[in-house]
């Protein structure tokens, strides 16, 4: 299995490139935007780690060309800069998975492995769910990652921290 990391913050790349490096992977760790692609056509990955934003790029805008170039690769787009439209476009273009910062080592070995995906998948089957369904779940993961810090959930997903209290107040819909 053979991991190429896109993340422009060079100590946490490194860090995920040793963990995976002892998880099976073989490592393969850009910087930069406009090297990505180029190492993509080289190393040929199996699965992709790629960050969001890259100083000032987007991977938003890598996921087209190294999805055609790679199609059966596995992607998963890390941001720290969560939300639903950016989720929704990731998946649009072409990416697997979508987790936000911070996420701990195994839930992203677990989203490049496809077991974040399929227990996805299994849980809510043919059902195509809401936008209300789908913010609900952003938002419950998101809560989750921050250890139901109610503040710190509103600041990573750009609202208000009362506007996520009257949201976490209503039931969630069924679909």
């Amino acid at each position: 299995m053979k991991l190429l990391i896109i993340e422009d913050e060079l100590g946490f790349a490194q860090t995920l490139s040793r963990r995976f490096t002892k998880q099976g992977f073989t490592c393969q760790v850009v910087n930069q935007a406009n090297e990505a692609l180029h190492c993509c056509l080289q190393f040929k990955p199996s699965h992709i780690l790629l960050d969001m934003k890259l100083a000032h790029d987007s991977g938003l805008a890598l996921i087209k060309p190294m999805r055609a170039a790679l199609p059966s690769v596995r992607m998963v787009l890390l941001t720290g800069y969560a939300s639903i439209a950016t989720a929704v476009e990731a998946m649009r273009l072409g990416a697997d998975d979508y987790l936000a910062k911070p996420a701990d080592t195994s839930m992203i070995f677990n989203a490049l492995v496809g077991e974040h995906a399929i227990a996805v998948e299994q849980e809510i089957g043919d059902i195509t769910m809401s936008p209300e369904r789908v913010e609900w779940e952003h938002i419950q993961q998101v809560l989750s990652v921050n250890e139901g810090n109610v503040s710190a959930t509103a600041r990573q997903l750009g609202m208000h921290r009362r506007t996520l209290q009257r949201k976490l107040q209503k039931k969630p819909v069924l679909k």
